[in-house]
């Protein structure tokens, strides 16, 4: 290995190459040298973020309000956002910033502007606003940004990176972006010092570019200020005023050494690296962590045109861009290192980091070597500063599920800069309005959960979240640090059966069985079939011709009681859930605009107590929309997920499997479909439920934690007689898929209505208290508009194609869609996916029927199948079997 060591000639440094037996005298030479590299750098950054700080001074010395429509704490390049959004749109804004506009962590950004790499449509539109922002706000304020548009190069250096680049390309020219790919000598020929001999392929958006981060938040602050924003800096928060209604109702801040308030309806926390501390003074989880990031910027290089496009090779950790006349080589390392875990210091601004030169020389070798000029020419800085990150790489946006009025928008994960546009113009209008414009499920807030605040877990956590940016994105990848947070009751169990165990929003869920005394192994990862998929289609098999034991006791579980229960849940929900006793509901919640908010099941078990279960994203999004109607009415709300194992029964034989185990009687004409009953197996008493998720006769059995291991028991003692097979979520992925049910949060989201994914047939119109969001379906439903969007199931007539996420439906060569969650139907023969088509017509059986359909998959054309109906059990005879 070669080690660099940074030599000092008067103001010129020289990168030369030594052997690995010299590391130590490097290093040494480094450190001794970089108090005068830091120095001379930090003063050239410092006159070019203050330049016009007189001017600064004037725009945003403010009188601090004693109120406001909404506080903005951070004047970071999101805060600023925020508040020149809200400003926008009339509110009354303060933004409060402890320190300087900027100083945070958006000084030191690297500018990157980069519409190209999600496949995430509410990402990329941040992304596409967020362009345009930047290049029309000097017109607005008179302020530059600094935007310049000199094209962007995603390398792809082997074929899993060219198959994942093709698929997000095909996604992105969907959503707007032309992407070209281009050979190797056509990206020589615009970025001539990049090496290219391994390289594969280029994806290339040619107005996409780079950004100067002070220019562009002070472009925002300037703007908002122009709208009638109040802007203080040198203002830290000390607290958090709570209404006594429990809202959020502004905040307290350290002036002079004494103490002010500030009211306000809606504080929003834009503290980057410092949220997570400013949540905990209002006791909202907000669980990001500082990592070190790094970045080296050469000296000048006549050879380098400032023209020249900015170039990502994640296979070398790095993107390379023109800087200064020379070039800035950043990084992104595999495993990162977490900074100032117990607290991020409040004083701190403006924070360089001094560099782990022996951790990152391995990576800052990589990076140089895809441009080798940087080896033979000086460098001017080794930049480490701090960038927060988030247990799954996703922004921290939208209002806490522990104080209305209180907003985040933080959390970033280094795409600050690229995306702040477009999260501060969601904000607002969330603000504003009360409900986002695009589909959240992915980035709320209430997606996170308390536990995820521990110092261990967020230490581990950063490490490999940091280092997930520049890896290749696997489908089935699952988080491996900061695991076993949560387990079933039966956990131990199913390691014996050789559960291959993958990260379910903190529980360890099993996701296939390598088989009984075995070790579950992923094997090597890729974007098609692995080593394993003849255990997926046998366990799904087992589902489909005999029986199948699946544990779900990662699902989110409410108990609800009180007097007005039943009335509460009957309004929330779209159909009926208070009428018989002992039965289940498939049932939906919405927002007042008919938009989807929840899909779940709902059992009454008496008049004074239901069961409530949806998926574990929603877990804290559905607890907190109920306790958010309570209101004055006698309900409490009680999350007893962990207090139940969950074990369904699926399958033809699953009645015979339970009728041998219990006393009670589960035939049809005593146990029909959508009852739920106490029933007793074994020693113990378990609340069985006959509903089904894959589309075939079965039952979910809810049994108290302590008696779960006894009724696992029970139950595979009697299943050797029925051949009963360990089912993992992926076969329970496949048979839903097959049946086409869906999914809030993966093919459901918060921008569609109840009509548009299909699921009408719940709405009950009679009910005497109606429902929440009956006015905005019965209005839909009157005018129609729902029969121009409509979600469709696809299946793949290849069946060697797979179908995960993104990829993009046509209909005679259009693009009408994409698929938004997919899977492989064995039974079926094929990829099988859930897609939400637009169209001009409606879209009806004929419309169906009378186009030629295909779907793109990583640059390839695969004839499809599409269906309104379910392609599996259409009639549901199996179900009611």
């Amino acid at each position: 290995m070669l080690a660099f060591i940074v030599l000092w000639a008067g103001t010129q440094t020289e990168i030369v190459s030594y052997l690995s037996s010299e590391k130590a005298m490097a290093l040494a030479r480094f450190q001794r040298l970089w108090p005068r590299m830091k120095e001379n750098y930090m003063s050239k950054v410092c006159r070019r973020a203050f330049c016009s700080r007189n001017e600064e001074k004037k725009m945003f010395k403010s009188e601090i309000p004693t109120e406001a429509d909404v506080v903005v704490v951070g004047g970071g390049i999101i805060g600023c956002s925020v508040a020149y959004h809200l400003a926008k749109l009339g509110k009354d804004v303060v933004l409060l910033e402890r320190d300087k506009i900027t100083s945070g962590t958006t000084w030191h950004a690297a500018g990157l502007m980069v519409t190209f790499g999600s496949l995430s449509e509410t990402s990329t539109e941040f992304r596409k606003y967020t362009k345009s922002l930047y290049q029309s706000l000097e017109e607005e304020t008179g302020q530059s940004t600094g935007f310049k548009g000199c094209g962007f190069i995603e390398l792809a250096t082997n074929e899993d990176r060219l198959e994942e680049y093709r698929r997000v390309s095909t996604f992105n020219r969907k959503c707007g972006i032309d992407v070209q790919e281009l050979t190797p000598d056509e990206i020589l020929s615009l970025f001539p010092l990049c090496k290219v001999d391994d390289v594969l392929a280029g994806f290339y958006v040619e107005g996409d570019g780079r950004v100067n981060p002070v220019d562009a938040a002070t472009a925002l602050a300037k703007g908002a200020k122009m709208s009638g924003a109040n802007i203080v800096e040198n203002c830290p928060v000390t607290g958090v005023i709570k209404t006594k209604n429990g809202r959020a109702g502004g905040v307290t801040v350290s002036v002079g050494g004494s103490t002010q308030e500030i009211k306000a309806g809606t504080v929003v926390n834009c503290a980057g690296m410092w949220a997570r501390q400013l949540g905990e003074m209002a006791g909202v989880c907000i669980p990001n962590q500082a990592a070190e990031h790094y970045y080296l910027i050469t000296d000048e290089m006549e050879d380098v045109n400032p023209d020249w496009p900015v170039i990502e090779d994640p296979s070398s950790y790095t993107y390379i861009r023109p800087e200064g006349g020379g070039l800035l080589v950043g990084l992104f390392e595999t495993e990162a290192a977490a900074w100032n875990v117990p607290r991020i210091p409040d004083n701190c601004s403006f924070t360089e980091i001094s560099p782990d030169w022996d951790r990152m020389s391995p990576y800052l070798e990589k990076a140089m070597e895809r441009v080798p000029r940087t080896l033979e020419v000086g460098a001017k800085n080794f930049f480490c500063g701090p960038e927060s990150f988030t247990p799954d790489l996703a922004p921290i946006v939208g209002e806490a599920p522990e104080l209305p009025g209180y907003f985040v928008g933080a959390g970033l994960n280094s795409i600050g800069i690229l995306t702040g546009g477009g999260v501060g113009k969601l904000l607002a209008h969330w603000i504003t309005y009360g409900e986002p414009d695009m589909d959240v499920t992915g980035i709320n807030i209430d997606r996170l959960h308390p536990y995820m605040m521990n110092s261990l877990y967020r230490s581990h956590r950063v490490v490999e979240s940091l280092g997930m940016v520049y890896q290749c994105h696997y489908p089935f990848k699952s988080m491996q640090s900061a695991r076993d947070v949560k387990r079933s009751p039966i956990h131990s169990r199913l390691e014996k059966q050789g559960a291959y165990f993958k990260d379910v929003s903190g529980w360890e869920g099993a996701d296939w069985y390598a088989g009984e005394g075995k070790i579950a192994e992923m094997g090597k990862l890729s974007f098609g079939k692995h080593e394993w998929f003849p255990i997926w289609k046998k366990e799904h098999d087992a589902v489909r011709e005999g029986v199948g034991l699946i544990d779900m006791s990662f699902m989110s579980k409410f108990l609800v009681q009180g007097r007005d229960a039943g009335k509460m849940l009957n309004y929330l929900s779209t159909a009926n859930v208070d009428e018989d006793s002992e039965m289940i509901t498939y049932t939906q919640w919405l927002d007042d605009s008919g938009h989807m908010q929840a899909d779940l099941t709902v059992t009454k078990m008496t008049d004074e107590k239901y069961f409530v279960v949806a998926t574990d994203t929603m877990h804290r999004h559905v607890e907190t929309w109920m306790k958010r109607h309570i209101g004055d009415q006698h309900v409490v709300v009680t999350d007893v997920t962990g207090a139940y194992a969950q074990i369904n029964l699926q399958g033809p034989k699953s009645r015979d499997l339970l009728q041998s185990l219990t006393s009670h009687d589960v035939s049809n004409e005593k146990f029909p479909f959508r009852t739920a009953r106490e029933i007793d197996i074994g020693y113990a008493k378990a609340l069985c439920v006959r509903i089904t998720y894959v589309g075939e006769l079965g039952y979910e059995i809810y049994v108290p934690a302590e008696n779960a291991v006894h009724v696992y028991d029970q139950i595979i003692d009697k299943g050797r007689e029925f051949d009963l097979q360990h089912v993992g979520l992926k076969a329970l992925s496949s048979l839903r898929m097959e049946k086409a049910y869906r999914d809030y949060g993966h093919d459901m989201d918060n921008t569609d209505t109840l009509l548009e994914v299909g699921l009408g047939f719940t709405c009950d119109f009679n009910k005497k208290i109606g429902f929440k969001g009956q006015e905005a379906v019965e209005k839909q439903k009157k005018d129609k508009s729902h029969l121009y969007k409509r979600l469709v199931q696809v299946l793949i007539n290849d069946p060697d194609a797979i179908l995960f996420h993104g990829e993009v439906l046509k209909r005679d060569g259009k693009v009408v869609g994409d698929i938004r969650a997919g899977s492989y139907g064995h039974t079926l023969g094929g990829a099988v996916g859930l897609s939400m088509v637009e169209a001009d017509s409606k879209i009806n059986a004929k419309y169906l029927k009378g186009g030629k359909w295909e779907v793109d998959i990583a640059d390839r054309t695969y004839p499809a199948t599409v269906s309104l109906r379910p392609m599996y059990d259409p009639d549901m005879k199996a179900i009611k079997a």
